[in-house]
């Protein structure tokens, strides 16, 4: 957190500075491979809800019934049989596979909004490659597209800057790290101003969702007379949320910091004369908004201000514009940090990152599913350049698959899908990828793990973790548990979060047990093939117990095995760290791309796992 703190004073004192200084490809499957056709299969029945088991029988209502039809259509797109070549084809295997994801919509946040979405993005990106192929002469032929996830976007003419406000667009969606710096004087009558992330319209939904609606009142509102900031979010469905005001007694904390500082609407101790506030009218601003783990964080001046933590479907990726409104003469309007893909034209070692051909029902002693999101390209080349270079990767005995959902942003689509085409190391899933569905991947990784490939052991990871695969190798092979194995970071006494303010909150709807059963952390667990091919018996039969922490859903499925009279055998690995990295470490989560190569360098300098922060 101070390094993360360090990052924004030392950005807004360059800012200030600035101001004052007037202001793609080889088949990585072999011939006999995970070449399934994706089609419907018309004799399957209809798509039905996953009903709780009741003591009579339930009479299906008018609104169920319309569910099962609008299930049948969100996914009859999804799935038709489509000419594409071998590497995309193998990066449909799972998607195939998971035709009947809508069943397991009931009790997963923005399940069926997501398959909806996916349908819009998935047909329009069928039409641009499309295209494409038409315009194309021959293989060998470039495309000048340019740049089309920058890295840094700037504004800095006033001529830009009108009454009716101002919009930068934003690509490529926001990631952790990314930041929006605006630079301006709060002006005219009252001062007050209003800043918008937006994200994507849908053509049902013209009007955009707000992820982040941020308002400045110098003068006051109905509720008070005093300088007030206020936080919200907006949508069609939901219309305004719960607003979080600054000033506030609220201790709530988001990324280890205050929703709002305390030093907001405190007296100043030198005049004793005004309550502090970070903005007045006539004076210069340098507001920095910035990407968290947990939420948005707006310093000013380089002091940590507000806080607002994201609220469930408005995530970070969804972002595409900034919008300015109100009393304010804007100077600069700067954005960086953002997503960007590779220039696979400056690749010297491509060949060395494309993946390992595998044959369809290859016998693995691993294999690791990571997830991932569409506009996290960064972190997915920095896995590809360290631990997926492990020896045992490159040789076959290992493979590792990001598992990634479709983006809102059609740009965001097309850099993915040549990403796909490119590596042949990704997993492409029929839904968008909202935080609430990422219980779908872990199914997907039970796929995978035994119908694509047939591996020992199946491991599920993040992008941002250092995974040492060698050790995982080592550790499960001298414990010699071949079935019923649950192998990481144990947690034998969870309880659920029923604060509605925690990240993590599940309500006594969602799960009505006091604690969970056991379950291991999400950044590394692995569990044996027996455990893995139930999961994906029960997907098909329709018997899986939804939950939204995907982790602790494993834990739960493999509770419901052993009451079933499956043998489970849990192994503990404290060396697996889910906030962070300690020396010694097997999984370190939370590292940065930059960290990640540090930690790789570091192994093979050293032999050691050291850390890099």
């Amino acid at each position: 957190m101070k390094k993360w703190l360090g990052g924004v004073l030392m950005g807004s004192f360059i800012v200030i500075l600035i101001l004052r200084y007037n202001v793609m490809f080889k088949n990585p499957f072999s011939n006999n491979t995970l070449r399934q056709r994706i089609f419907v299969n018309t004799t399957d029945p209809r798509l039905k809800w996953v009903q709780q088991p009741t003591v009579s029988p339930v009479v299906q209502s008018p609104e169920a019934v319309n569910q099962v039809v609008v299930a049948d259509e969100l996914v009859s797109g999804l799935f038709l049989d489509r000419n594409f070549s071998s590497e995309v084809q193998s990066s449909l295997f799972t998607w195939n596979e998971m035709k009947h994801i809508v069943n397991y919509s009931k009790g997963l946040p923005n399940a069926l909004e997501a398959v909806r979405e996916a349908r819009i993005a998935w047909d329009s990106l069928m039409d641009i490659v499309a295209k494409k192929q038409q315009i194309e002469v021959n293989e060998s032929s470039v495309d000048n597209k340019g740049k089309q996830c920058p890295y840094f976007l700037s504004k800095m003419d006033t001529k830009d800057f009108g009454d009716k406000g101002y919009k930068l667009r934003i690509p490529c969606g926001l990631i952790q790290g990314s930041a929006i710096t605006i630079i301006g004087i709060p002006n005219g009558l009252s001062g007050s101003f209003r800043i918008d992330l937006t994200g994507e319209s849908v053509p049902e939904e013209p009007n955009p969702p707000i992820v982040l609606h941020y308002n400045v009142r110098l003068q006051g509102d109905k509720v008070t007379e005093d300088p007030v900031i206020v936080q919200n979010t907006w949508t069609t469905a939901q219309d305004w949320g719960e607003e979080e005001r600054c000033p506030s007694r609220n201790n709530k904390k988001v990324d280890d910091l205050k929703q709002c500082s305390e030093k907001v609407g405190k007296l100043d101790n030198r005049t004793r004369s005004k309550p502090y506030f970070p903005f007045k009218l006539g004076y210069l601003s340098v507001m920095t908004l910035r990407v968290g783990e947990e939420g948005f964080h707006m310093t000013v001046d380089g002091k940590q201000i507000t806080s607002f933590a994201y609220r469930e479907g408005l995530e970070p990726w969804l972002v595409n514009e900034v919008r300015i409104f109100g009393d304010m003469n804007l100077t600069s309007v700067l954005a960086s940090g953002l997503p960007t893909s590779e220039d696979l034209e400056h690749i010297d070692d491509l060949d060395a990152l494309r993946t390992v051909p595998l044959p369809l029902h290859r016998p693995l002693d691993l294999f690791i599913g990571v997830f991932s999101t569409a506009n996290n390209f960064k972190r997915r080349m920095a896995v590809r350049r360290t631990w997926m270079q492990y020896p045992a990767v490159k040789s076959g005995t290992v493979a590792a698959r990001f598992f990634v959902g479709l983006h809102k942003n059609q740009i965001v689509n097309e850099e993915l899908w040549s990403e796909i085409k490119t590596y042949g190391d990704i997993q492409l899933m029929p839904f968008v990828d909202y935080y609430g569905l990422i219980t779908w991947k872990t199914i997907a990784i039970c796929i995978f793990g035994t119908e694509a490939v047939s591996a020992k052991y199946v491991m599920k990871t993040d992008d941002d973790a250092f995974v040492r695969v060698d050790e995982v190798l080592g550790t499960i092979s001298k414990e010699n548990v071949k079935h019923g194995l649950l192998y990481g970071l144990i947690n034998y006494d969870a309880q659920p979060h029923r604060n509605a303010d925690s990240k993590w909150y599940i309500s006594p709807e969602e799960y009505p047990e006091k604690t969970y059963p056991p379950w291991a952390h999400g950044p590394g667990y692995v569990v044996s093939n027996d455990i893995a091919k139930v999961v994906y018996t029960k997907h098909k039969e329709g018997s899986l117990r939804m939950f939204k922490l995907e982790d602790v859903a494993m834990g739960i499925w493999i509770a419901e095995m052993k009451k079933e009279g499956f043998k489970v055998y849990y192994k503990d690995e404290n060396r697996v760290y889910n906030e962070g990295c300690n020396d010694g470490f097997v999984v370190a989560h939370y590292q940065s791309p930059r960290e990640m190569l540090c930690l790789w360098q570091k192994l093979q300098a050293e032999g050691v796992a050291k850390c890099c922060n």
